[in-house]
């Protein structure tokens, strides 16, 4: 073991605790330690469960000690993931602790249940810190629509890690647990992941059941992990995935046990390599996009063929309807999703006048803006005399969108490769007034959740000294190979500078006189109402 156990990578940690030379207890004690003394400058946690955590820590550690009195066969068969930490978006159930979604409207509500993929991650022994920061109900981009303050990225306090995940990547990055849970709407794993420098997947739809998570876009959401590299990743996926039957929606598709075995050995995960083929596609490469970003990577994209595999661009035509689409089809859902918050059925009942009063009082306070704009847009689409004109036809290209995808696959495409982000992580408050700037930031992610498609995002180095994220898209059910093509990247770049760095403001997270995320948030919206404080 290192002096700091944090910043080890699971499969090193879950080496260290089937040997005996750590406890679950003390790596949770690390975690927490470092999480809760940090979380004033980054407010990547909406809460921390210390007792709960130690408790789940000590429970594993009484099934290592079984284990190892049995033998090391019975070791060798314990869950990779036992004892190890891990984080909860705040939309996940977790039976008796808090579920707000980042939105006042959930505020004091405690989930009277466990999620599917909370009692997965039961079952298996990790141990689940507590719960992370989230854009409300996961609208946002950038993690600053949080109705309980932004979070900060680790890289540069002054700039978004991404959303709406962000408190999750921003946990991971920053050591406070070596996994975490996000959930992926438009991008919203991938992004965060890309703009933190981690890596984060987002599954084909109904490889993860969606019961006990808060729902925003039904068709679009999916469940996936966050992690410092693609073993970890791969093995929390293989943990969560599978049928639920309390989910329709919920694929009855095995889980491939090839998520357990990437290879460890990088010339082993190189060679995989050769002779794969990718496509990249043109339209990826969007107006705006960063110079730095395109250049990291097409950088990458250069080692993955000096490393033997075939890279041939490609087109997916209707990839430019696909923010337009997406912004008709996922509010419209998140319209009919929402309604539930009415102070009858669900949330807190506000206000002392009649039946409509009180409806309106009570989504008028709990619901942010960001919120309103959406449920507004969704009712909007959804409305008659505006149905076929906008949301059926969204439906229709949506259609078109996932055809484009599959032509590639039928003819031979391993993956595709591709940009995540078209920028590195803005400053605080640079978008919060323009929606369409905002929204933007996923154009290179949502076409992937219009096809229900898996998609993963890996670190591809520096621009400007913030992570630019490199994307590989798959065909549905391909996780495994997405998974291997993330590790030959590792594998292929395991000597770049960039790969020992740390986020350059952990030092700054240290500090108690570090402002917290909402005072920067505020004095940047400032600056930028107010001219000369702007120059």
């Amino acid at each position: 073991m290192t002096p700091d156990p944090t910043r080890l990578h699971a499969h090193e940690l879950a080496r260290s605790l089937r040997a005996g030379e750590v406890t679950a207890r003390e790596l949770a004690a690390a975690h927490l330690d470092l999480a809760e003394r940090q979380n004033r400058a980054l407010n990547a946690w909406l809460s921390i469960d210390r007792d709960r955590a130690l408790g789940d820590a000590d429970g594993a550690d009484r099934r290592l000690a079984d284990a190892r009195a049995k033998g090391p066969e019975a070791v060798n068969a314990l869950h990779p993931l036992l004892g190890v930490p891990v984080a909860l978006k705040d939309l996940v159930s977790l039976r008796g602790g808090q579920c707000t979604a980042g939105s006042r409207i959930l505020e004091g509500y405690r989930a009277p249940f466990d999620a599917h993929i909370t009692e997965r991650l039961r079952d298996v022994g990790a141990v689940i810190l507590g719960k992370t920061n989230m854009d409300e109900f996961a609208m946002g981009s950038s993690t600053e629509h949080s109705a309980f303050g932004p979070t900060a990225n680790p890289w540069a306090l002054d700039r978004v890690p991404g959303g709406s995940s962000g408190g999750s990547a921003t946990a991971v990055a920053a050591f406070h647990t070596p996994l975490s849970i996000g959930t992926d709407t438009g991008g919203s794993i991938r992004q965060p992941a890309a703009l933190t420098g981690i890596v984060g997947m987002k599954p084909t739809y109904g490889r993860v059941s969606r019961y006990g998570i808060v729902a925003f876009a039904s068709s679009l959401d999916q469940i996936g992990p966050f992690a410092r590299d693609a073993r970890d990743a791969a093995v929390l996926l293989h943990a969560i995935a599978g049928r639920d039957e309390r989910d329709s929606t919920s694929a009855p598709v095995p889980v491939p046990d090839e998520l357990l075995h990437l290879p460890a050995g990088d010339d082993e995960a190189a060679a995989w390599l050769r002779g794969r083929r990718l496509g990249l596609p043109r339209e990826y490469f969007v107006a705006g996009m960063e110079p730095g970003v395109e250049a990291r990577v097409r950088e990458s994209v250069a080692s993955l063929e000096s490393a033997g595999a075939i890279v041939e661009e490609v087109s997916l035509p209707h990839t430019d309807y696909g923010l337009a689409t997406y912004y008709i089809v996922a509010p419209a859902e998140a319209s009919a999703n929402l309604a539930r918050y009415d102070g009858i059925r669900f949330g807190p009942r506000l206000g002392d006048g009649d039946v409509l009063g009180n409806y309106l009082a009570t989504r008028g306070r709990g619901f942010g803006a960001e919120v309103k704009r959406r449920i507004m847009l969704g009712t909007y689409a959804l409305s008659a005399g505006y149905y076929d004109a906008y949301y059926l036809k969204a439906q229709k290209v949506r259609t078109l969108i996932k055809a484009d995808f599959d032509a590639l696959w039928a003819q031979g495409f391993d993956a595709l490769v591709a940009p995540t982000s078209p920028t590195v992580a803005f400053p605080m408050g640079a978008r919060m007034d323009d929606p369409v700037a905002m929204y933007l930031s996923d154009a290179c992610t949502l076409p992937v959740n219009m096809a229900g498609l898996p998609g993963i995002s890996v670190p591809a180095g520096l621009s400007d000294g913030l992570p630019v994220g490199l994307q590989f898209i798959g065909a549905p059910w391909s996780e495994p190979t997405l998974f291997r093509l993330a590790r030959a990247h590792e594998a292929i770049t395991a000597d770049a500078a960039w790969r020992g760095l740390e986020p350059t403001d952990l030092g700054l997270a240290d500090d108690p006189a570090t402002p917290a995320p909402a005072e920067r948030l505020a004095a940047a919206r400032t600056a930028l109402s107010d001219p000369a404080l702007a120059r």
